[in-house]
């Protein structure tokens, strides 16, 4: 189930919103829980089993790094642990154990057939085609593995740093890991950011208000400005051959697409927390408005970069034992945040580029030539080589993706008939969608912002958008969004 469908607008979140705000206090959670289970399981059934059994050890972990498992502990108040203070052997045991268990059932779903197939094509590459292993058996990947398994650890964790308290009750756990809004596609939500609210929060009209303007957007932005640029980019990189303009114009089709997509799916989510009383932090901040690629990852998905910063960056020693190892730490995680996104050698890649554009950026300094270039064209040339990153996240494989890089250097002549993608790349429609995409991306305000306060204009505008998304969506098919399939 997609939020950019009839069934999820006009059924599901209509009679979850209705269940939810007719439920007392006490069953809130336990509402908000079975209405995210359905969502979940929607698609497939069995992947509720997996990520129940996934959040129950958690939730064990949490309590027993709190020491609350036995019975004489469960009165009274759940203690914050100390923060800054060495842990246990038995507390660093557990979070061993919920890390573990987490990362084993991501790394099994995520890379078990990226591995196989790869160790497959060695072992035949060496002639030893005896040792291959045929895989016949396929896993399926889980819809949104990727988030609600860092989600989830994120928990422990916090409980372990002394961030948050334990939690006691098993359904506000299992309302927080499960939470349909967030759950497919993020953002990550840490747990130190909505325990409090997990414990107590307010339902107004104003909020409510700000979370309906948040959906509109949101739809408005994916239906109506990332499936158009989609449809350029597609046409693009499916095109057995193609000139080196048109290539640059695929690339930046979609580099609007996927920004428009994601953003649009954490707008929505955003807004359909808001709607239940919940604030959920930003996740996107201009990211195309970056001078830097250091900038670009402080605007973009913000809250996996900063779960990658203080759960991987920083415990690896960050930049405070010298510059070499500073650079081996970027490097790691910007593999590693390739690697969390697919299996594939195409994420690879993308992560270590952007793991050498960190490194090279300070390498230079702030007295490098870029640096004394004007703010315009360092924009400019960022954006140039985040679109230029962005074919490997695109690409359907490896040879494919350098293809499309060398067609972007001009370094192939295009075959006969490549010229006719420009009869279905210029059109109009595609011409004028591309144009104000690219006006929402360096002029107009964020989402964020614009939404801090509705005014009667303001709901106009955000109603008219609602209603174009709305009409459009009954033309188009079906459309997920591209985090998906992370």
């Amino acid at each position: 189930m997609v939020f950019s469908s009839h069934l999820f607008l006009f059924y599901f979140l209509t009679a979850s919103l209705v269940l939810y705000y007719l439920s007392p206090r006490w069953l809130k959670h336990l509402t908000l829980a079975a209405v995210s289970y359905v969502f979940y399981g929607w698609a497939n059934p069995l992947f509720v089993v997996l990520m129940f059994v996934s959040t129950l050890i958690d939730y064990l972990c949490g309590l027993a790094l709190a020491g609350q498992l036995r019975p004489s502990t469960w009165r009274g108040p759940i203690p914050l642990l100390p923060s800054g203070q060495p842990r246990t052997r038995g507390q660093r045991w557990v979070l061993a154990v919920s890390m573990i268990s987490n990362l084993s059932v991501l790394g099994f779903f995520k890379y078990f057939n990226f591995l196989i197939d790869n160790y497959t094509v060695l072992v035949e590459s060496l002639g030893l085609t005896g040792m291959g292993i045929e895989n016949v058996l396929k896993v399926t990947l889980p819809l949104g593995i990727s988030f609600y398994t860092f989600q989830s650890m994120s928990y422990t964790i916090d409980v372990y740093r002394g961030d948050a308290k334990a939690i006691r009750n098993p359904i506000d756990f299992w309302c927080y890991v499960a939470m349909f809004p967030q759950l497919v596609a993020g953002p990550i939500i840490r747990f130190q950011d909505v325990a409090d609210q997990l414990r107590q929060r307010t339902h107004t009209v104003e909020k409510f208000a700000r979370g309906i303007a948040f959906l509109g957007l949101g739809l408005g932005k994916k239906i109506l400005l990332a499936n158009p640029c989609g449809k350029v980019a597609d046409m693009a990189f499916d095109a057995g051959s193609i000139g080196c303009v048109d290539s640059w114009v695929g690339a930046v089709a979609y580099a609007f697409q996927i920004y428009f997509d994601f953003s649009a799916y954490s707008d929505m989510a955003i807004g359909l927390g808001l709607m239940l009383g919940f604030m959920f932090a930003k996740n996107f901040d201009s990211p195309y408005l970056s001078q830097s690629i250091t900038e670009f990852w402080r605007r973009w998905h913000l809250s996996l970069s900063t779960w990658l910063r203080d759960n991987l960056y920083y415990p690896l020693g960050g930049n405070r034992k010298g510059p070499v190892r500073t650079y081996v730490n970027l490097a790691l995680v910007m593999l590693l945040g390739g690697l969390w996104h697919g299996a594939s050698w195409n994420f690879v890649i993308w992560g270590a580029i952007h793991g050498l554009m960190l490194i090279l950026e300070r390498l230079g300094g702030k007295h490098s030539l870029y640096e004394r270039l004007p703010g315009l064209a360092k924009m400019a040339i960022t954006f140039v080589i985040v679109c230029f990153t962005w074919v490997f996240f695109r690409a359907a494989d490896l040879p494919a993706a350098l293809e499309y890089c060398r067609s972007m250097l001009g370094l192939t002549a295009p075959q006969s008939g490549a010229g006719l993608i420009g009869g279905l790349v210029y059109q109009p429609y595609y011409v004028v969608s591309m144009l104000l995409a690219a006006v929402v991306v360096w002029v107009c305000p964020q989402t964020w912002d614009f939404t801090r306060k509705i005014t009667w204009q303001k709901a106009l505008w955000i109603a008219a958008v609602f209603w174009l998304a709305i009409m459009a969506m009954t033309t188009q098919e079906f459309n997920p969004f591209i985090y998906f399939i992370f």
